[in-house]
């Protein structure tokens, strides 16, 4: 199994790192991509080296796509269109999504909220009703390949719920 995480400098720095470390520890292959597969910077300044650009990333090569929160999303749906396009693109093929915090706003460019179930960080509750999705003020919301957390202090039970799900997806084919 193989995860891709996504994000630019000014990522919430524990929303990176512990998906990142976590998902190793599960067996998991994990790369991270930032728009000029250079090393980024999180809020309070965790430095992580990329392992490729997002635009050399392509959604038949991962089974799962992460999304960490801070400033970081807010960038990418600016900057990084190609952020956009692989968010859509692992929708369409049904792999999950795992986003926590502000991590739906690439949702909401992505435009895959329409009449879905999701959380977020409580500041952007409003865009993401506007997206078209119910928002619900609990830890982990799950809503079909989407996997959505509200802030830090979710991590394990959204982690969790990550886990268990990719645990029943089928390998990608080599």
């Amino acid at each position: 199994m193989k995860a891709l995480i996504v994000t630019t400098d000014g990522f919430e720095d524990s929303e990176l790192t512990y998906p990142y470390y976590r998902l190793q520890e599960a067996g998991l292959d994990v790369a991270l991509a930032t728009p000029d597969s250079e090393s980024v910077t999180g809020k309070i300044g965790e430095e992580m080296d990329a392992d490729l650009a997002i635009s050399d990333a392509s959604e038949d090569e991962y089974d799962l796509l992460v999304v960490p929160g801070g400033h970081a999303p807010e960038d990418l749906r600016l900057e990084a269109e190609e952020a956009v396009d692989l968010v859509r693109e692992f929708d369409d093929a049904g792999k999950p999504i795992a986003s926590v915090c502000h991590g739906a706003q690439l949702l909401i460019s992505a435009d895959v909220l329409e009449g879905r179930e999701v959380t977020g960080y409580w500041s952007i509750r409003v865009d993401i009703e506007n997206a078209g999705a119910t928002f619900r003020d609990e830890e982990c919301v799950v809503d079909e390949n989407l996997i959505t957390a509200r802030y830090p202090d979710d991590l394990p039970a959204w982690l969790s719920a990550v886990l268990e799900r990719v645990e029943v997806q089928p390998a990608a084919a080599d």
